[in-house]
């Protein structure tokens, strides 16, 4: 009759163990049910379920493993397994499957103890935990600093919307984020990121720009604000707005182009994604003037935005065509995905303002990035304490992997 064993090793790391280890267990036809092995700050642990076919085996097994574990200075750990019990844990691999990642300047044991509680109380379980940022120096951290932990939990609750919540709770008291998303075949299958422009590619709103040159800066920020938090129809602030700049002088728009700041990580992040071959483009209720310059500097795929109306080298105060509201972004969104030939669910969404919830809804992944409070509570995902590049992060991309080789 077959037993099941589990079997663990834990020491300093040393070449060639897992090659020695399943040298011994092919010695007795063992069959591997399942096998981890994880190395920190050079201590290795390695994790075997065996399935040993005759009790000699068992024994002898046991004792030529025991033997180079002493000759290794390793510990072992011998735990019999009851065939119930592999038959529940073959059961539960049908469990639902979930991503939480811990994204943070730094990561403290208050933020992994927090998360935990909450996983705890709605029944699931962690099943493996993965560093994702590199290593942190000694010393004081930099402002710039990135710290992500991914967490792969495993279970069915009964309220998924009321987990979610508890993340978002816990993250604005301790001022990190938490996204939380299936874990199925598309999270790694991503093709296509559309980004809005305006406070999320670019650390400024244009149209506030323009307006403090034309003298109008407190009237029209002020209506943003509003729109921007989904007071106010965005077409008809728009339209207010952009008539507060009649009469403004083209000369103004380049000044403006040239002194735009670009947000954090943004051109890492877009020079990562054109390496793995996904497309990028800019949907923007902002002005095509500045997103094609932004275009241009990150090397972007696409831009769709508003055309400002110029007439004798002065704003008009319209635009030509049809204005790039919240439904238009979708719209857009969707073409290009099947103009691609992918799926919603390999679309990535990111904005920060209400007209960009529409997007944001149909994407596979929708990130509110530093969003006002109305976006980020009505986004699936949402970043506020690092750069745009923890996108990368949510894909499940290490930063061992974001430089060329």
């Amino acid at each position: 009759m077959t037993d099941i064993v589990l079997a663990t090793f834990s020491g300093s790391d040393v070449p060639g163990l897992t090659a020695k280890m399943m040298a011994l267990c092919a010695q007795h036809q063992c069959d591997i049910l399942d096998i981890g092995q994880s190395v920190i700050h050079d201590r290795l642990s390695i994790g075997l379920l065996l399935a040993i076919h005759t009790a000699e085996s068992q024994s002898a097994l046991r004792q030529q493993l025991q033997s180079m574990c002493n000759e290794e200075q390793l510990s072992l750990g011998w735990e019999p397994v009851s065939s119930e019990r592999y038959s529940d844990w073959v059961a539960a691999q049908g469990s639902p499957r979930y991503i939480v990642t811990l994204l943070a300047r730094r990561v403290t044991a208050e933020h992994i103890a927090a998360l935990g509680a909450v996983v705890y109380r709605h029944g699931l379980n962690i099943d493996g935990i993965t560093r994702l940022s590199g290593r942190i120096p000694l010393g004081p951290m930099p402002p710039s600093s990135k710290a992500c932990v991914e967490f792969s939990v495993r279970g069915q609750t009964a309220d998924r919307a009321q987990f979610k919540r508890e993340l978002m709770s816990v993250a604005s008291g301790l001022e990190i984020d938490l996204a939380f998303q299936q874990d199925d075949m598309y999270r790694r299958n991503r093709r296509l990121v559309v980004f809005d422009m305006d406070s999320t590619l670019i650390e400024a709103e244009v149209i506030d720009e323009l307006a403090k040159r034309a003298g109008v800066g407190e009237q029209v920020a002020a209506i943003t604000e509003r729109a921007m938090r989904g007071e106010l129809d965005f077409k008809a602030s728009f339209r207010e707005r952009l008539g507060l700049l009649k009469g403004l002088s083209e000369s103004v728009l380049s000044e403006i182009a040239n002194e735009l700041p670009i947000t954090e990580g943004a051109a890492h992040l877009i020079s990562v994604l054109r390496r793995l071959g996904y497309r990028t483009a800019i949907v923007s209720g902002g002005f095509t003037y500045f997103a094609k310059k932004l275009q241009a500097e990150l090397g972007m795929d696409y831009v769709f935005a508003n055309e400002l109306d110029i007439q004798d080298g002065l704003v008009t105060g319209d635009v030509k065509g049809e204005i790039v509201d919240g439904e238009r972004k979708a719209y857009l969104l969707r073409q290009l995905a099947e103009q691609e030939n992918i799926e919603l669910q390999q679309v990535i969404a990111v904005g920060d303002g209400a007209n960009d919830l529409p997007m944001l809804g149909i994407a596979g992944l929708g990130v509110a990035f530093r969003a006002k409070p109305l976006v980020k509570e009505a986004a699936e995902q949402s970043i506020s304490t690092l750069g745009l590049d923890a996108i990368l992060y949510l894909l499940g991309i290490a930063d061992r992997y974001q430089t060329p080789a």
